[in-house]
């Protein structure tokens, strides 16, 4: 094989997986070539559940030395991009999800000033329960409700990101919706769900003696 450029990037006669298979045997000068090639298409994709261009550039970093990291796990079943942007995609959500706990945290902190310890407690409970509901389902189903529900994703942007006809979205959003019915109704009917126990006991004793 010849030697292979950086400028080689433009030549689509250069095939990805050449390029891989010159990192992996130790020219790893050569990753940029992947980047080159790919930024453009990552953008875009993280750009998609991501509207804070700061937080893209970080996100596409991640990605990138994590791709980077795993690349010896590259099977060649799929193009590079692809597989790249699964794993874009994956960094995005995780960073949805931070953001999303934090956001969660922040509004508990804020309405527990304004109730009872026992409402608070209840309400921690609560969000605690649908929280790890959500996190249960199939990751399919999990991955279009968290777009749509909590980042209000329209239906044409998740059938874009993840590369579905917008009819699979809804079936997907639908029967995610439906999952969680049934998980949080099954749940409801366990006796000690909302019983005083739990993390409630040693909660409310923690903030009644910090108010003593």
């Amino acid at each position: 094989m010849e030697a292979i450029r950086i400028d080689d990037y433009k030549n689509p006669m250069i095939h990805d997986f050449d390029v891989i298979k010159k990192i992996l045997e130790g020219e790893k000068g050569l990753f940029e070539i992947l980047m080159r090639r790919n930024n453009q298409k990552l953008y875009r994709v993280i750009k998609s559940y991501i509207n804070d261009e700061t937080l893209i550039k970080d996100i596409m970093q991640d990605t990138y030395i994590r791709a980077y990291e795993k690349l010896h796990q590259f099977n060649g079943k799929s193009q590079f991009s692809t597989w790249l942007i699964r794993i874009g995609i994956n960094e995005a959500l995780r960073e949805l999800r931070f953001n999303q706990v934090k956001k969660t945290a922040k509004s508990f902190i804020e309405d527990k000033k304004e109730m009872s310890p026992e409402k608070a407690i209840i309400q921690k409970e609560a969000k605690w329960i649908l929280e790890q509901t959500i996190e249960s389902l199939p990751e399919k189903y999990r991955v279009v409700y968290m777009l749509s529900e909590v980042e209000n994703m329209s239906m044409k942007e998740i059938s874009d990101c993840l590369d579905l006809s917008t009819s699979n979205v809804k079936v997907r959003i639908h029967r995610a919706k439906h999952m969680l019915k049934n998980k949080l109704y099954e749940l409801s009917q366990k006796p000690n769900v909302f019983e005083f126990g739990f993390s409630k006991c040693d909660d409310l004793v923690d903030i009644v003696m910090k108010n003593l």
